[in-house]
């Protein structure tokens, strides 16, 4: 196989990964679609484009090399999207729920995937929760979550770290330059640009 790269995304609720992995998908970047049992309600509308929303009864039936589950939900990759996207895309991306999603996918692939891990403090974490809609009793709930499974410290298990807490464009960035998207200007070009 070639030297293809899967750049996998993980981060607590609210940290950007979709919103990320649009940005990038809609620069033709290749996506990996993750599969689950969740039903996105309007405030999470633009989920739906990276999402595939199935039945329990389906999900069973698919063969995946990336199978977690999160707030009752399934999530996985499937078994042929990964193998097409490893052999046919030099870069692929995709959305991982938790740190055993990360596990599944490098006993598969070691060597070509890039984990990032999208970083946010409490602060952003229930700002965004509050410009979405939710109640306090959600934020309650995803806040006690995160701290069960021990969300906000996943970092520790990931290539890199970007920090998500000003505007969705310096986080792009970042991305872009750890996914060798970004190129160097010649010297000449560079000191033109400063003066």
């Amino acid at each position: 196989m070639a030297n293809n790269k899967i750049y996998a995304f993980l981060g607590p609720h609210t940290s950007g990964k979709s919103t990320m992995v649009s940005q990038l998908v809609s620069m033709g970047i290749h996506y990996i679609p993750t599969i689950t049992t969740r039903v996105f309600d309007d405030r999470y509308a633009y989920k739906r484009k990276l999402y595939k929303t199935v039945k329990s009864k389906d999900y069973e039936a698919e063969k995946f090399i990336v199978n977690t589950s999160y707030q009752a939900h399934s999530y996985g990759l499937r078994k042929a999207d990964v193998l097409d996207a490893y052999q046919k895309h030099k870069i692929s991306v995709a959305i991982m729920q938790d740190v055993s999603g990360i596990k599944q996918l490098t006993k598969f692939i070691n060597q070509d995937l890039v984990t990032i891990f999208l970083m946010i403090d409490d602060e952003v974490f229930v700002d965004r929760m509050l410009r979405a809609g939710c109640s306090n009793d959600e934020i309650r709930y995803y806040v006690e979550t995160a701290d069960e499974t021990g969300e906000f410290d996943h970092w520790r298990d990931v290539d890199f770290v970007v920090k998500n807490t000003s505007t969705a464009r310096a986080a792009l960035e970042q991305i872009l330059a750890i996914m060798g998207l970004v190129t160097l200007l010649p010297q000449e070009d560079f000191d033109f640009l400063v003066k």
